[in-house]
């Protein structure tokens, strides 16, 4: 019987930049449109069915005695393929445990800092999917900021901080994944917070973001500034915390812009994504530490899996920060939309409560990676 590896060592490989090789066995197609990545990962595809008589297809390209990692959809063909690698010789072979399944819902929390009066800031990184979330603590409160649907991560994180969850905020109405923000704050009996601009269709109860309505997480002040940085959807919110870390949502990643697509209104709020990046956050300090809600490339993660940059830094380093003409611009980001997100309408209308799809449906949902950046 061969040895398994949980997604959480595999998280953590990839977060300690090991060298890491992984043999992945599902259908090229799918392969292709969604893989583990990171930045010290050697992947090679060889769909099960070309393995089913023997694994010589993968033989030739493998070392018998490094460690390799067979992963699958669910985890049941990559555990076949590593009995058959050790029945040939292979000494090191592990199968990840619940395949891409598992992985696309593993959450790596990730300290980014101790705050100035107390209390931490928290990164949860979902190294399958490429989603951002924040965890704030201070004096016996927490505020977690763009959720994902894996509730239980955040709650039992906060168990074992000893803090109670007061506040859950969504930056904006995601359309790449579910949220986690209302059942989260219903479970804590926390304020559940939107930015209203995105929130003309809901079907729920929530508390409007507001610039200038700032919101305190025991000793420290979540800033709601600059709330209107739109572009990304009409709301999108950016947050100051403890005047150091810019949370931007989906408007700002390291390597690239927000797209304005996904309420299939490019045209309409290419401008203000524009007015957002060229004119409000330039207003900023270029010392505050950008932390977006998602990341689309391996080399965005940092030490420790993190994924962060100096706003300064990207404004000399980010190409979509760096286009003086507004056309050219315009061009830019209307001409190199990637794919939409998998079932992005579903998940848009699953977030503004119309639509309630049982976990297996909201799981199928979600496969794929985010797309919530333009491409470069």
């Amino acid at each position: 019987m061969s040895k398994s590896i949980t997604t959480k060592e595999l998280a953590q490989k990839i977060a300690n930049h090991e060298k890491t090789m992984i043999l992945d066995v599902r259908n090229t197609d799918e392969f292709d449109n969604w893989k583990v990545e990171g930045g010290n990962v050697e992947v090679i595809n060889e769909p099960y069915f070309n393995l089913l008589d023997g694994v010589e297809p993968v033989a030739d390209k493998l070392d018998k005695d490094q460690e390799i990692i067979v992963l699958c959809a669910k985890g049941g063909s990559s555990e076949m393929v590593a009995d058959m690698m050790e029945e040939e010789g292979f000494t090191n072979v592990y199968s990840l445990e619940g395949g891409m399944k598992a992985w696309s819902e593993h959450l790596e929390p990730v300290k980014i800092a101790d705050l100035n009066d107390g209390g931490a800031l928290y990164q949860f990184v979902r190294l399958g999917k490429g989603c951002l979330s924040y965890f704030v603590e201070s004096n016996g409160e927490a505020a977690i900021i763009d959720s994902n649907r894996m509730t239980d991560i955040y709650e039992n994180f906060a168990k074992e901080k000893g803090v109670e969850i007061k506040h859950v905020l969504d930056t904006h109405l995601h359309a790449d994944h579910i949220s986690g923000g209302r059942k989260l704050a219903d479970n804590a009996g926390a304020t559940y917070y939107l930015p209203p601009k995105d929130a003309t269709e809901v079907t729920f109860d929530y508390t409007p973001l507001e610039e200038g309505n700032d919101i305190t997480v025991g000793n420290t002040t979540v800033k709601v500034q600059p709330l209107y940085s739109p572009g990304h959807t009409m709301g999108s919110t950016s947050f100051i915390i403890d005047d150091q870390y810019l949370l931007t949502g989906d408007i700002l990643f390291v390597r690239s812009i927000g797209r304005p697509d996904l309420a299939g209104l490019a045209d309409d709020w290419v401008g203000d994504l524009r007015e957002t990046l060229y004119s409000r956050y330039k207003e900023l300090s270029d010392d505050l530490i950008v932390l977006p809600a998602h990341y689309s490339f391996a080399e965005e993660l940092g030490e420790g899996g993190q994924v962060s940059a100096r706003l300064g830094d990207l404004y000399d380093q980010n190409s979509g920060l760096n286009v003086d003409d507004e056309e050219e611009f315009r061009k830019m980001v209307t001409e190199n939309l990637p794919p939409q997100p998998n079932d992005y309408e579903d998940i848009r209308k699953t977030n503004m409560g119309k639509i309630s799809p049982e976990l297996e449906r909201q799981k199928e949902m979600e496969t794929g990676p985010n797309r919530c950046a333009v491409e470069g």
